[in-house]
């Protein structure tokens, strides 16, 4: 009896967190979905937004306030592609489980199953204000990587935000390598895999088990066929203009598929045509190193030119890079800002920068209600220090789906653990056990 009782009263608690309603309170307000509203007051409940109201408006009984008066409050940065909760550590294999070199399945490839909410990199992400972030695979033994997600960095978040989200493969350089050793070996491995999906959607299975010319195992197939319907975005890693091109066919051949460019380095030379073909662009922005052949025309006014063209653009850290942190990302966002004050060189306006790591991603991968600040918006907020793509801002608050989220981090620990002055007579606390 007392374990029912106790048990009722856990779950009785749990909503009431949950409900708790917050007001935000004399911050400059970014909605996304306007002017910003100076000194105005956010009104959170459910983990819902319920209000903007302006500077001065009373804040309704019941509400516990957060003091935001010289802040900016914005929504969370959502990532619009990383490798968070999937790398622990990118150079040890053992805790990487974002590609799988030695798979005999590529498409099939669920990301979501080896999601690990205790990893050490979500809380940092999320005390530098990313709430969300889009989490993808990358190419092991085929170009199809496999199927990604996207994750809540809410603190003890179990499971993903959205599971399957979307399909990964690689075109260009990396394609033509792992296809045989040239494009036109990747486009006939594009080519054939959908076309494989398409019987599988024409209820011809049995047909296809007994093709010759079999490449897919069935499940791979099965997995394609989410990105034939339209359910799955496709992310294709590209970089080379005429590569671009040859991508930008896709929609065509297979009506209904809906492809996003990932990278897309020398976009800016065909931006013209992802904008008429109103395909989306998620890119790490600001490079210009021509480290590879198909980024010979890489250039920091790269998304500034494709925004100006009309392609929606969203910032993420495609690379399998460590220094490619999704953490930086406003400072990313307000480099293109920085850009635009070269003189010659194209940059991006203050809210088109901060579209690009909250609202475009939330529309690019149909994230309904993150990324705005409007009544029935998904309560993602974050209270900042000042602007936030200025490289000395910090985040003060954090705000996940209406409940405030701990800053602390391992980093943190350890920072104080090792602080100048601690007594080294004791060890620290972990030590003594």
């Amino acid at each position: 009896m007392r374990k029912l009782v106790l048990a009722l009263m856990i779950g009785a608690a749990v909503p009431a967190m949950a409900q708790e309603r917050l007001a935000i309170v004399g911050g400059k307000v970014v909605t996304n979905a306007g002017q910003p509203v100076e000194g105005g007051t956010l009104l959170l409940s459910g983990g819902k937004v319920v209000a903007v109201q302006p500077q001065g408006a009373p804040v309704p009984a019941g509400y516990r306030q957060i003091d935001a008066r010289g802040k900016w409050v914005t929504p969370g940065v959502i990532a619009g592609i990383s490798q968070i909760g999937a790398a622990e550590v990118h150079g040890d294999d053992s805790a990487n489980d974002v590609s799988a070199r030695q798979s005999p399945a590529s498409a099939a490839l669920q990301l979501d199953v080896v999601i690990n909410p205790a990893e050490t990199s979500i809380p940092v992400t999320r005390a530098e204000g990313v709430t969300t972030a889009v989490v993808g695979p990358a190419p092991g033994r085929t170009l199809f990587a496999g199927q990604g997600l996207v994750l809540s960095m809410a603190d003890g978040a179990a499971s993903p935000a959205k599971p399957r989200a979307f399909q990964y493969l690689a075109y260009g350089e990396q394609g033509a390598r792992l296809a045989g050793g040239s494009r036109a070996a990747a486009w006939a491995e594009i080519v054939n895999a959908l076309d494989e999906a398409k019987r599988v959607t024409a209820g011809r299975a049995g047909e296809r088990d007994q093709s010759r010319d079999l490449r897919l195992t069935r499940e791979d197939a099965e997995a394609l066929v989410a990105v034939l319907r339209g359910t799955q975005p496709l992310l294709v890693r590209v970089d080379r203009a005429s590569d671009i091109r040859q991508v930008l066919k896709l929609p065509a051949l297979y009506p209904g598929l809906k492809l996003v460019l990932v990278s897309a380095n020398e976009g800016w030379m065909v931006a013209d045509e992802i904008a008429r073909a109103g395909v989306p662009v998620i890119t790490l922005g600001m490079d210009n190193l021509p480290g590879r052949f198909e980024a010979l025309g890489a250039t920091m006014s790269n998304v500034g030119r494709m925004v100006r063209a009309g392609v929606k653009v969203a910032l993420g850290t495609p690379d399998l890079d460590a220094s490619f942190q999704p953490r930086l990302l406003p400072h990313y966002a307000g480099n293109l800002v920085a850009q635009g004050r070269v003189p010659g060189a194209i940059g991006l306006e203050w809210a088109d920068a901060f579209a690009t790591i909250s609202s475009a991603p939330a529309e690019i991968f149909r994230l309904q209600g993150r990324g705005v600040l409007r009544p029935g918006a998904v309560a993602d907020i974050v209270v900042w220090s000042g602007d936030p793509l200025e490289l000395s801002t910090h985040a003060e608050h954090v705000v996940i789906g209406g409940q405030p989220q701990s800053l602390e981090s391992r980093q943190s620990k350890l920072a104080r653990r090792y602080a100048p002055g601690r007594d080294r007579t004791r060890l620290p606390e972990s030590y003594s056990r």
